[in-house]
């Protein structure tokens, strides 16, 4: 049974990971084996909790902390930065410091910044505070799915990834639902103080799980270095672009338009580099294989649905139903709970049944979830959501561990690390883009809509003349003793009306969209190979 000294002991680079593990290093137990499994499985979870729990109370930190509500957003946006930012980087860290060394540190780092973000009393200090905890936090997400593609053996890894993706699609289904809670009934600084408990118990774990192992400070002078820093600049002016591009309205900023050419220079010289250079940090031709390809291709897609839903529904019921955070939050909890029963089962349906079978219907459900919302009305609210989150649900539970089982089928020890780093930045970068877009189109189809039913409204309609005169008189009997007065107030209340029922639509029009996307991760899950057929040896 291969240990994570494979990864960790490598002495250089170049040097084949399995020559790194001395001959007569005794098996890991199954015990420590699982200890670490679930562990940094453990820290994966808060991770990407902490994402969408802190967008949950956005606003009542914005008001604690005396930020606007444009500059707010930086809470966010920073965490989301420093996390996309290190998740390419975490495999070769994990060699320069050992896996040991390089995963207790983080998750201890992240268990502090996150108290510390608690007490953070102005936006600078929240930014920086966050920033940080979201570097430390997004090391935990990629050494999870490398433990669990490395340390255990073909048998068990289905078992393994179904516990990482109640990190991957329960957490951000949940999140809201924690932070609502929270910030409702004890405050804001508890949503950082959750992270105490769990983090505690993932630390001990890791602790007792995780083999020592020297570090190789020596890799450090023999990094990839241009690589590093044309990725980290690119991805980290790419996702400012993403995060701010749309209140920044995109092209039409200075800000935005040089930050895009910052991000297309970077990017295209980190393609390059990894291509040319003997020793890259991430191994791009991994892309060129057809599961790896078309399952980063779906998981991107996975990315852009997952973290859209979760982030247009808030806005829905808040927008048009009025719902405070913790109303939302039990909304968004039918997209989490009945994860929780599905993905152990995930398992055993991958015994029985075809893989990519699973996977169809899984993206199947997802999309039929997000179709089942096209129809919306004004009454459309928290009775009518059920069904299709329960739905949602259900899709997500099958999606995401055979997904990820079949993408790394094949791939070789030695690139598990570029492995893990890709496929998990691919989904985050999704989400990003998947945001973006939807705030765009959201707003666009907010005016078309609005457009259209202004142009259908005439004063000189028999029908609209009544409606005001209507509401005039309602308006003078409650009040309002000036005629001209209550006549504009008549106005204005159609007007709003109107906008409202425009809303309505331009969210109808954005769950077809993330519905379309669905559909495409469905083809592209069409054109994978079964694991059996999969040419190259595997991880073990």
């Amino acid at each position: 049974m291969a240990t994570l000294q494979i990864a960790a002991n490598s002495n250089s680079v170049a040097r084949p990971a399995a020559a790194a593990v001395p001959a007569a290093k005794p098996a890991m137990s199954p015990l420590r084996m699982w200890t670490a499994v679930v562990g940094s499985t453990l820290g994966a979870f808060m991770a990407i909790l902490n994402i969408q729990i802190v967008n949950a109370s956005l606003a009542d930190i914005q008001g604690a902390i005396g930020a606007g509500t444009d500059d707010g957003g930086w809470i966010s946006t920073s965490y989301l930065i420093a996390e996309i930012v290190v998740i390419p980087l975490s495999a070769w860290l994990a060699r320069v410091f050992s896996v040991r060394n390089y995963l207790l540190v983080n998750a201890i780092l992240f268990l502090v910044f996150s108290v510390a973000c608690a007490f953070a009393v102005n936006l600078q200090q929240m930014i920086i505070l966050r920033a940080i905890q979201g570097f430390t936090g997004g090391v935990l997400i990629p050494m999870a799915f490398t433990i669990i593609i490395t340390l255990l053996p073909k048998p068990k890894q289905p078992i393994g990834l179904a516990l990482f993706a109640l990190s991957a699609t329960f957490a951000p289904a949940i999140g809201p639902t924690i932070g609502g809670y929270f910030t409702e009934n004890w405050g804001w600084e508890y949503i950082f103080y959750i992270n105490l408990v769990p983090g505690a118990l993932m630390v001990g774990m890791l602790w007792a799980s995780l083999d020592r192992a020297p570090m190789n400070l020596g890799l450090l002078a023999k990094g990839d270095w241009p690589g590093i820093i044309t990725m980290a600049i690119g991805l980290a002016a790419l996702q400012t672009v993403l995060e701010e591009g749309n209140k920044e309205d995109w092209f039409g900023s200075d800000f935005i338009v040089r930050l895009s050419i910052i991000a297309a220079i970077s990017l295209t010289l980190f393609l390059i580099i990894e291509l040319k250079v003997s020793h890259p940090l991430l191994n791009l031709r991994l892309f060129a294989r057809r599961n790896f390809g078309f399952g980063i291709l779906a998981n991107f897609l996975l990315g852009i649905a997952l973290y859209g839903s979760v982030f247009v529904l808030p806005i829905y019921l808040t927008r048009i139903q009025g719902y405070n955070s913790e109303q939302i939050g039990f909304v968004l909890a039918w997209t989490g709970i009945p994860q929780l029963v599905l993905i152990p089962l995930v398992p055993r349906l991958m015994k029985r049944f075809d893989i990519r079978l699973l996977i169809i219907v899984g993206f199947a459900l997802f999309a039929a979830s997000n179709f089942m919302n096209v129809h919306m009305t004004g009454d459309y609210a928290s009775d009518q959501l059920f069904w299709p989150n329960v739905v949602r649900a259900v899709g997500q539970a099958l999606v995401f561990t055979p997904l990820s089982a079949i993408a790394t089928a094949g791939i070789e020890q030695e690139n598990a690390g570029s492995a893990s780093a890709l496929f998990n930045m691919m989904r985050n970068l999704g989400g990003a883009v998947g945001i973006a877009s939807l705030q765009t189109f959201l707003s666009k189809r907010e005016q078309f809509h609005s457009n259209i039913l202004t142009n259908s409204v005439s004063v000189f309609e028999e029908a609209t003349r009544d409606r005001i005169a209507k509401l005039t008189g309602y308006f003078m009997s409650h009040g309002v003793g000036d005629q001209a007065l209550a006549t504009h107030k008549a106005v204005v209340a159609i007007a709003l009306k109107l906008r409202r029922q425009a809303n309505i639509m331009a969210f109808s029009d954005t769950f077809f969209l993330l519905g379309i996307a669905l559909v495409i991760a469905l083809l592209a899950t069409l054109l994978l190979k079964k694991p059996g057929q999969i040419s190259g040896g595997g991880a073990h």
